[in-house]
């Protein structure tokens, strides 16, 4: 790149020159991008019954009362094409009051059975936020090497932005003060882009979007998690189960953990 900005300056004036590189890093920077989207291998793997994005090395899974009883040393122990499951979200709180109802069962069970486990709450935009972060707060005892608390943030049920922006806000500072780390926001793309961007960016976020077939073109470096498909199928789990992906270098799981 140094030898093509010299050539330029000996045959530009300033103001083209400094055109002119500007496009040749745009350029370098697309191409880098588009080399990353390519390099991205998804393959089907029969036994998980969907394509797996094997880019990443750490996979896991999300799971609440709707996947039922759970044999979670069957979930561990399931392994295909060198793919295995190493970490889990369960479900365990709801609006102001809804515990649910498998959440003690499947949070005392994943952590024996050695999967890194994190807990998260339905947010309800027209439940009172400070009740629905003390719900949280009540049912859910996180230890070190949890992953921080996760607010699923998925409905507006029209109320106002700047309300439903401060209700957000409320959730994560009490829970934050509460457990000492900075909560973990879930969210699909479209209320990413409506809600979360540009007032919670200095949250990790969890991505739900089973549209894309890579992330290059999703520019934060705040994002820890991706839900690609809700359609797997995984050993000692009843019914289908959603997938997720760490995304990041795996040295930064730390960093989204108690």
């Amino acid at each position: 790149m140094e030898s093509i900005v010299l050539f330029l300056y000996r045959r530009r004036k300033p103001l083209s020159l400094l055109l002119v590189s500007l496009a040749v890093v745009s350029t370098l920077v697309w191409g880098v991008r588009t080399c990353q989207g390519e390099r991205m291998e998804w393959r089907y793997v029969e036994p998980f019954g969907i394509r797996m994005p094997l880019h990443y090395s750490i996979h896991g899974i999300d799971v609440s009362h709707h996947n039922s009883r759970i044999n979670w040393q069957r979930v561990r122990q399931m392994e295909a094409e060198g793919i295995g499951l190493r970490f889990v979200f369960v479900k365990a709180t709801e609006g102001a009051t809804l515990v649910d109802r498998q959440f003690k069962v499947n949070w005392k069970e994943a952590r024996r059975a050695g999967l890194q486990r994190g807990a998260y709450h339905f947010f309800h935009p027209r439940r009172d936020a400070d009740k629905q972060a003390r719900n949280f707060i009540r049912n859910v005892q996180l230890e070190p090497g949890d992953f921080a608390p996760v607010l699923d943030f998925e409905l507006d049920r029209g109320v106002p932005r700047e309300k439903l922006l401060a209700d957000l806000r409320h959730w994560l500072e009490v829970v934050e003060d509460h457990y000492g780390v900075r909560p973990i926001i879930y969210t699909n793309s479209h209320f990413y882009k409506a809600y979360i961007r540009d007032n919670f960016d200095d949250y990790p976020l969890w991505l739900a979007d089973y549209s894309r077939q890579h992330l290059a073109d999703f520019r934060t470096d705040r994002l820890f998690f991706w839900q690609h498909n809700a359609s797997g199928w995984v050993d000692g789990i009843r019914g289908q189960v959603d997938f997720n992906v760490f995304v990041p270098d795996s040295t930064r799981i730390r960093e989204v953990c108690l």
